[in-house]
């Protein structure tokens, strides 16, 4: 059956609000225990770290356990609203903790929910992302819905980026503890509002039994794919970067570019930034096709931008123009178009995976490989968390605790050290990447369109 736009509106709807958490988590959550609460950077990154690769490896487990659900609501459904409401709960208690008299206490508290959190989290997530062949049996209106779902993914954590000091500001007042407490509760209902409107459109057309596969047999299927292989590494490399900027910036603002303004211009700046990034998916991405670009072309003229908008901001950094919101801007406005086109063509580069896998194997493994992409990303932002905590410790940077005080004024070194940080860490990972695409990627235009007319060709029509 054909999908309509309503269904493909109402799955992207989801797609916002279940990104709209992941953003709040994967961005603030350290700032918020290591800079408001005052618990090591470290510790919060470790923490964030094992918690994030325990949940990416137990995405296959859910991923089998979804595959033998059979409800009168469907296979997908009930496991996506139940997630939901669980994981809305959780949101705000990871954001709502309680004025502990011991640090220790704290600690044991914030390794447990946060925990919980990753676990609800993938109770929603896989479902969400594997109900596509369920609701519609037209490989093209299959790709699209792939396409509609990663690409709103995209606006969920822009619109994150760009309203979330803001509304710290507006509904917390002095308050930071306060205001993402009431950030919390906003997206926890934004979030239940859009799933609810997902599970009421997205009905599954038959309830046939899956073919479950094991853990052992889904890493199989990917290690024996070297061009899935080649597109998950890129995407850890690329998200890594991604989730580094996030990690960073808002540190960046608070103790060096400064000032009792220091929201407003994070905002603004995070506005620009988010503005870009839905453009570059949107709008950029499209003209460079339209061109008539390659897609491994496009992929390098973005990591080309990313590079040049993280060296530029660390000239402007160093040269003494911390304090020029825009000419700031310039910079990150490269970074994060750059980003919002990557995130589109590892999407794109993954899929064509999926059709060499089968040229290769015989088998189409869809499915498997696209629940790696999720658990990359997961373990990519829980690598990119450990990295900030420990570069913040290494730097010296002191944080902020009482609640109701100036801003923490930090030492020259502890500053240039969070500039580099902010810049270099980012650089590196884009650079690995571009080697590793030059080097292991195959999935041309032309070599993808040759696969498909042997898989797709007439012969194969009968």
């Amino acid at each position: 059956m054909k999908l309509t736009t309503g269904q493909k509106t109402a799955y992207g709807i989801g797609a916002v609000g279940k990104d709209m958490v992941y953003a709040l988590s994967s961005s603030y959550i350290l700032y918020y225990y290591q800079d408001l609460l005052g618990l090591s950077a470290t510790f919060v990154g470790t923490i964030l770290m094992v918690a994030r690769v325990f949940d990416a490896l137990n995405d296959p487990f859910m991923g089998v356990l979804v595959a033998k659900t059979k409800t009168k609501w469907g296979r997908f459904r009930p496991w996506l609203f139940s997630g939901t409401v669980l994981n809305a709960l959780v949101l705000y208690a990871l954001f709502a903790a309680p004025e502990f008299t011991k640090e220790s206490t704290l600690m044991v508290y914030f390794a447990v929910i946060y925990i919980l959190w990753g676990v609800t989290y993938t109770m929603m997530d896989i479902p969400y992302w594997s109900m596509i062949p369920a609701v519609t049996d037209t490989p093209k209106d299959r790709e699209n819905l792939s396409v509609v779902g990663r690409t709103c993914a995209g606006v969920g954590s822009a619109l994150i980026a760009m309203g979330t000091m803001f509304l710290v500001g507006m509904l917390g007042g002095d308050s930071e503890l306060k205001g993402f407490r009431m950030v919390a509760i906003f997206v926890a209902v934004i979030f239940i509002v859009a799933e609810i409107i997902t599970c009421v459109f997205m009905k599954e057309q038959n309830q046939t039994e899956m073919k479950t596969v094991s853990v052992k047999e889904m890493f199989k299927a990917l290690f024996g794919n070297d061009q899935a292989m080649m597109v998950v590494g890129t995407i850890v490399l690329i998200n890594m970067a991604l989730y580094l900027t996030s990690n960073f910036v808002i540190y960046f603002f608070k103790y060096d570019f400064g000032g009792e303004g220091w929201k407003t211009s994070y905002t603004l700046f995070s506005t620009v930034g988010g503005a870009f990034q839905i453009l570059g998916m949107m709008v950029l991405y499209p003209i460079l096709r339209a061109r008539g670009i390659p897609n491994e072309k496009v992929f390098k003229i973005a990591i080309g931008m990313a590079l040049t908008g993280y060296g530029c901001l660390l000239l402007i950094l160093i040269f003494g123009f911390t304090h020029n919101l825009p000419i700031i801007c310039v910079p990150g406005i490269l970074v994060f178009a750059a980003n919002g086109v990557l995130s589109v063509l590892t999407t794109v580069f993954l899929s064509g995976s999926v059709d060499y896998g089968e040229m290769k194997t015989g088998r189409r493994e869809e499915s498997v490989i696209f629940s790696m992409q999720t658990f990359v990303v997961k373990a990519a932002s829980g690598v990119a968390v450990f990295l900030t905590g420990i570069g913040l410790d290494l730097i010296g940077l002191v944080g902020n605790t009482n609640d109701e005080a100036s801003v923490a004024v930090q030492s020259a070194s502890t500053l240039m050290g969070l500039r580099l940080l902010m810049t270099i860490l980012p650089m590196i990972g884009l650079i690995v990447a571009i080697f590793l695409f030059k080097a292991k990627f195959k999935l041309t235009d032309a070599y993808q369109q040759e696969i498909h007319d042997k898989l797709r060709g007439p012969q194969n029509e009968a």
